[in-house]
C-alpha cells in the first residue's frame, strides 16, 4: 500500500494516514494479521514526524483496527464493530456527507450510484470477528 499525503490539505496529516491505512484495510490491500511499517520506518517512508504516526497508530488502535505488540509491532485487527456508537458515528459522517453533496447540486442517484462504487471497491473478503 502506498501512502500519499498531502501537505497543503487542512486535513491534518494523521487524519490523513489513519483514514488511507483504514481505506487500505478495507479494500484489502491489508491482510489480518498483516504487520504494519514500524512508527520509525513509516514515518521516514511518508516523511513526517514519528509522532504523527504514533498518533495515527493509537487512534486506529483505539477504533479497534489495528493492535499493538511491543515485541511484534502493529497489526491488522479482524474488525466487525456494530455497535450504537459507530453506527451514530456512522449516521453523523453520511449527513455531512449527503447535504455537502446536495447542496453541491448532486441529484439522489449519482450520489447513491457513487456511494455504491465505494462501497463495491471494498473487498469482500476483509475478515470480519
Amino acid at each position: 500500500m502506498i501512502i500519499q499525503l498531502d501537505m497543503s490539505s487542512t486535513t491534518p496529516i494523521y487524519v490523513q494516514l489513519r483514514n488511507q491505512i483504514v481505506t487500505g484495510i478495507g479494500r484489502g490491500e491489508l491482510k489480518v494479521g498483516e504487520r504494519l511499517p514500524t512508527v520509525r520506518q513509516l514515518a521516514i517512508d511518508a516523511g513526517v514526524n514519528t509522532m504523527t504516526v504514533n498518533k495515527t497508530y493509537q487512534i486506529l488502535r483505539a477504533e479497534g483496527f489495528i493492535e499493538i505488540d511491543r515485541r511484534n509491532g502493529a497489526k491488522v485487527c479482524p474488525i466487525q464493530d456494530l455497535s450504537n456508537q459507530y453506527r451514530e458515528k456512522l449516521e453523523d459522517e453520511l449527513e455531512l456527507i449527503s447535504a455537502e453533496a446536495r447542496l453541491k447540486g448532486l441529484e439522489k442517484e449519482d450520489f447513491l450510484k457513487l456511494c455504491e462504487e465505494k462501497y463495491g471497491q471494498m473487498n469482500p473478503d476483509t475478515q470480519l470477528a
